[in-house]
């Protein structure tokens, strides 16, 4: 099996580090037109960097995806871009617990809750919001959005809006494959199982312990944890042709549980 997406412009949100980086790398070197973005323009340079380094194309932007407006200009700044006016792949990853620890469900602030939501869940709501109407047009897209196991159950973190939030997400992923079936775009969700992969998921694994890390990974039945390039590839399927007659569904890439 050969996936390459030549001449196939591709958004990568949340891609300043971990799995977004890896997903962009990967389109990358699939042949794709990567636009990646993030809120870290540093981590940004660094991910083009890596792409182009590896005989790939990406352009970065800056971009908050809780801003509407802003993953609005994007959106047409990429769709201005390309031949077809469109954008072929969508992969919302943006997300996160933004540096936040779990605690009571009596001490959370409605700061803190909003936050994790907007980032989360209203952020793959106006990425697909602004795209998914060049995709109708051409009966052609695909829609990838990055959840976690946390929005199948209980998050690890202790983190309740976190846990909300991915749970909603992956509702949203079903509800669009309905709504957007009849154009022929695909929407598809990834719950990615403990990788550590970011500032947030490296503190979380240092917290466990030898005896808590231990426990985690003999709870997983490949025995080891994954990384982001395995999340990365299942993406890449999904994006893929191969993929054509998948929509819908949230596929659990956490080594077996």
């Amino acid at each position: 099996m050969n996936i390459e997406f030549p001449n196939k412009t591709v958004v990568v949100t949340g891609a300043a580090h971990g799995f977004g980086r890896a997903i962009a790398v990967a389109f990358a070197q699939a042949m794709a037109n990567v636009w990646a973005c993030d809120v870290i323009p540093e981590e940004l340079v660094e991910t083009r960097h890596l792409c182009q380094s590896l005989g790939g194309r990406c352009e970065v932007r800056t971009v908050d995806v809780t801003d509407r407006d802003a993953v609005f200009a994007f959106v047409r700044e990429v769709e201005a871009s390309t031949p077809t006016g469109r954008i072929d792949v969508l992969v919302n990853d943006a997300g996160g617990v933004l540096g936040q620890v779990g605690k009571p469900l009596e001490q959370v602030t409605l700061e803190e809750w909003n936050s994790i939501i907007a980032v989360n869940l209203s952020g793959a709501f106006f990425m697909a919001q602004a795209a998914a109407p060049a995709m109708k047009a051409a009966r052609a897209g695909r829609i990838v959005n990055i959840s976690s196991g946390a929005g199948l159950g209980a998050s690890l973190t202790g983190i309740q809006a976190y846990s909300a939030a991915k749970a909603g997400q992956i509702n949203l992923t079903r509800q669009l494959c309905h709504e957007l079936g009849p154009f022929n775009i695909t929407v598809n969700n990834i719950a990615p199982g403990f990788v550590r992969s970011n500032p947030s998921t490296e503190r979380q694994w240092m917290s466990y312990g030898e005896e808590g890390q231990q426990a985690l990974v003999g709870r997983i039945a490949l025995q080891r944890l994954g990384t982001p390039e395995d999340i990365a590839h299942a993406v890449l399927f999904l994006a893929s042709d191969y993929a054509g007659w998948i929509s819908g569904q949230v596929i659990s890439v956490d080594g077996g549980k």
